[in-house]
């Protein structure tokens, strides 16, 4: 007994070395896994501006992870700097037409934010013919996002299709346009700033199906959650960010 006593306590502290801890990133493209997700700089439009951002893995566990990004840019308002985000690992590969349901949850605050912060916080959700495919890749279709907020006037690409379309309890305004070989879709909130999100995502892909001519074949391919930081400084905190695929 005390030599199974023994190999018990070495996998617990085995399970207690791999829980993941605090940790920042400050390069430009470092990325970090945890539990199933992982956690990205992904400052692809920073030579458009002037600034820096760090992002720190605060804790994660299954499907559920909480981070923070600190950053501050100058220069190109028009343009994103960065997307530091989590990229869901877990359950990709469904077609829209077999998911049963997605649910998650989001919740996050602006620490502190500068006068005339132009940032949103989204999900960037990507979809395609082929059951696999990176984000903004040859395998893409569509983009979809869902603006939970967006600050100092900034756009979507394209142009608005759609005003105060209700879906998962919440009003959006619809864009949509080209973007490389996909389309992008947006809905941005029309109430404001959404800091407690619990929905199931599949309400909004039925209605991509049912309004926005996405096919019910394609695959998900991608689930990411960040901020696109166009100018000014800010410390965002997600508390706490989940998601699940649960296909039929």
């Amino acid at each position: 007994m005390a030599f199974f006593a023994a190999l018990f306590a070495l996998a617990l502290a085995g399970c207690a070395l791999a829980r993941p801890t605090a940790s920042t990133l400050t390069g430009a493209f470092t990325c970090v896994d945890a539990a199933d997700f992982t956690l990205c700089q992904n400052q692809w439009g920073a030579a458009s501006g002037v600034g820096s951002q760090n992002s720190t893995l605060l804790s994660a566990s299954g499907d559920s992870i909480s981070w923070s990004t600190v950053y501050t840019w100058e220069n190109g308002p028009n343009n994103v700097k960065t997307y530091a985000n989590v990229q869901q690992n877990v359950g990709m590969g469904v077609q829209l037409s077999d998911l049963a349901s997605v649910p998650t949850t989001w919740q996050w605050t602006y620490e502190s934010q500068s006068d005339g912060l132009r940032a949103d916080v989204s999900y960037d959700i990507w979809t395609g013919v082929p059951p696999t495919g990176t984000a903004a890749s040859r395998n893409s279709s569509f983009e979809i996002m869902i603006w939970l907020s967006g600050l100092g006037g900034i756009q979507p690409v394209g142009s608005q299709t759609v005003t105060n379309v209700s879906i998962a309890g919440f009003n959006w305004n619809v864009w949509k346009g080209p973007n490389a070989n996909w389309e992008t879709i947006s809905l941005v909130s029309a109430d404001g700033d959404i800091t407690d999100f619990q929905v199931d995502l599949k309400d909004f892909f039925d209605y991509l199906i049912a309004e926005q001519g996405v096919a019910s074949t394609q695959f998900l391919q991608v689930i990411q959650t960040g901020t696109e930081a166009f100018e000014g400084q800010a410390s965002l905190l997600i508390s706490n960010f989940s998601v699940a695929v649960n296909p039929q």
